[in-house]
Order: C-alpha cells, then structure tokens, then sequence
C-alpha cells in the first residue's frame, strides 16, 4: 500500500534532490534567518549580539530588551505562527480537494472566518464577560472557517467526487455573501470598532501581543501535531476517494479530519490578523517544486515555509514605507497575485496540450 502511494506521489512531483533529513534542516535554517532578520531590522537597528544578548537576558541597555520581548519578539512569532497556519492549510486544501489552485481565501474559508470575528468585534463586548473577547475571537472564526467548509464541500460534491469548477464558484458565492456581512457589520459600527474590522480585512501583525500568541499557538500547533498522519492519506486522495479506500483508508474520516484541522488553522490565523491571502496557495507550490509533492514531506515544510515568508513580508511591511506600516496583506497579495495568474497561464497550456 505505502509503495503504491509514494510511486503517484513521486511521479506528480518534482525531483527529490536532497535527503527528508537535509530538506528539514534547509527549511528550519530559512526560518531562523528570517527571524534573525525580523528581531534585528527595525527602527531601532539591533545587531545580532545584541539580540541574542536581549534574548538571554544579559542586554546592556534596558530600551533593547524592551524593544525584542515587548515589540519585536511576540509579532515575529504571530507572523511565524498565522503563515504557518495558512500554508498548512493550503497545502491540506490542495490535497484534501485534489486541486493545486485551491487556497483557504479562494473558496471563502478566510472570509467566513473573518465575517465571524467581524461580529465578535461588534457585539462581543456586549454578549461576551470582560476578558473573554481575545478567546473567543479564535473559537469564533474556527466556527466560521468550519462552517464554510461544510457548505463548499457539500455544494461541491457531485457523484461522490469533487467538482473543481463548483468548488470555485461556491468559494467566489461565499466571498461575495461575506464581504456583504461585513460591509453590514461596519455600518453598524462605531468609529473603534470600524477600524479594528477595517484591521481585519487588509491583514496585519502589527497588535501582536503575547496574550494573541498564546491564543493562537494551539491552533497551528494540533493541526501539525497529525500531518503525520494525514501524510500517506491525502498521497491515497489524489488516486481517487474510491482508490484510497481499496488502498485502506477511510475516506470520511480522513476528510473530516483534515476539514476540521485546516478549518482550526485559518481561523485561528484570520481572528489575530485578519485576512492575508495567497499564502496558502504559494507556499504548497514551491515546497511541491523543490522537495517533491509528498504529503509527508508537503504538509510540515509547508508551514516551516509559510511562516518564513510571512516574517519576510512583514519586515517589508514594516520598512517599506517607514516609519508608517503597510498592511501585510497588501504584500502577499503582490506577491501571489502574479503567482496566481502564472499558474493559470500554465495550466491552460496543459489543458492545450
């Protein structure tokens, strides 16, 4: 069984030039650079020495330590953490539906996640005790993720099998039903509560707090604790769900599983900063391209991946236009936007093949 799944896996992938063990080590090393690089450039320009030196407790100037503990250090993990959310995500996305153009945002998932967290923003305060607000903004755009899966995957499924066309269409209806909810709620806003939606939909890590971090670490961290297990599963989907299943493995199951894992991770990713689209959709791409399409493999480089790119988004983010912020949505749609269309223009010289 495993042999016949790594095989599909080997052939609808790229070449594995490097060892499982050295393709880790790239992936980890990538990241620490990333957030070397994250804790040191800022408007206060720290060296390496003095944030390993802040980091160790052993700063020689208080206003340093305080700049990496209370500023630099907990965004930096909050962009690490929602990018690897959101790559996790779309990588199981991808797998889960058997399409590499599905993405979390492209089917409605962030949106309805974000439309939730929009009305936790507006009557939370009043439904919700003191306090419990930071919470319940990542249970309630679980809820909206998980219930945005369910409708896409229900209006999707014809004859048992996923049909690709509907999944998008049913992705750009929810889109267009949640920006309409929005919109509601930030007409009946007040003047905070409209910023702070306003904070949502263009994404940001700029209010990262450790308060957030520590809401949203659970979320990224149960999905990746069973990528293992998801691994030689989704390999069996992308045969065919009536394949996986001669292959051995329950079928519902698995897709219940995965829904809910990436379900957890995008809302959890959505309710702290907001919606950030093609995350999702890039990194599962140039993991499958360089490392081979291996869900094994796919699944945990793609958040190690995810979370680089987001720490090096928001570091442009925060430099470009310094010392005003651009929000990091706006980055990655720059930079998934053209992806998104390259990957297109391919596929339609495939389909012309």
């Amino acid at each position: 069984m495993d042999r016949g799944v790594s095989d599909f896996a080997l052939r609808s992938g790229s070449v594995y030039a490097l060892p499982r063990g050295a393709r880790y080590a790239a992936a980890v090393l990538l990241l620490l650079a990333a957030i070397s690089a994250s804790l040191a450039i800022g408007a206060v320009p720290l060296s390496l020495g003095e944030v390993l030196q802040a980091l160790i407790g052993k700063a020689e100037d208080v206003r340093q330590a305080a700049v990496i503990w209370q500023l630099r250090l907990p965004r930096t993990l909050m962009a690490g953490l929602v990018g690897a959310g959101l790559g996790l995500a779309g990588a199981m996305t991808q797998g889960l539906f058997r399409n590499p153009i599905a993405d979390p945002s492209l089917i409605g998932v962030s949106a309805g996640a974000a439309v939730v967290t929009a009305a936790l923003i507006v009557f939370g305060t009043m439904l919700l005790p003191s306090g419990w607000l930071p919470y319940a903004l990542p249970l309630g755009a679980f809820a909206g993720s998980l219930a945005v899966v369910a409708i896409v995957s229900r209006i999707a499924m014809v004859e048992a099998r996923t049909s690709v066309a509907l999944l998008l269409l049913a992705g750009i209806a929810i889109n267009a039903l949640a920006m309409a909810g929005t919109g509601l709620l930030v007409y009946l806003s007040d003047d905070r509560q409209m910023r702070d939606i306003t904070f949502w939909t263009l994404g940001s890590v700029g209010g990262a707090t450790w308060v957030k971090v520590a809401a949203l670490a659970p979320c990224v961290v149960l999905p990746l604790l069973v990528t293992r297990w998801f691994g030689r599963a989704l390999d069996a989907l992308n045969l065919g769900e009536r394949e996986a299943a001669h292959l051995g493995f329950r079928v519902e199951r698995v897709k219940r599983a995965a829904c809910l894992s990436f379900a957890l991770a995008v809302g959890g990713a959505v309710s702290v900063s907001g919606i950030i689209g093609f995350v999702g959709l890039v990194v599962p791409h140039l993991v499958r391209l360089t490392f081979g399409a291996q869900h094994r493999v796919l699944l945990p480089l793609s958040a190690l991946g995810g979370a680089t790119l987001l720490i090096l988004a928001d570091i442009v983010a925060r430099t470009i236009v310094a010392p005003a912020e651009l929000p990091i949505g706006l980055i990655t749609s720059f930079i998934g936007g053209p992806f998104f269309i390259a990957l297109l223009l391919r596929r339609r010289q495939e389909f012309a093949a």
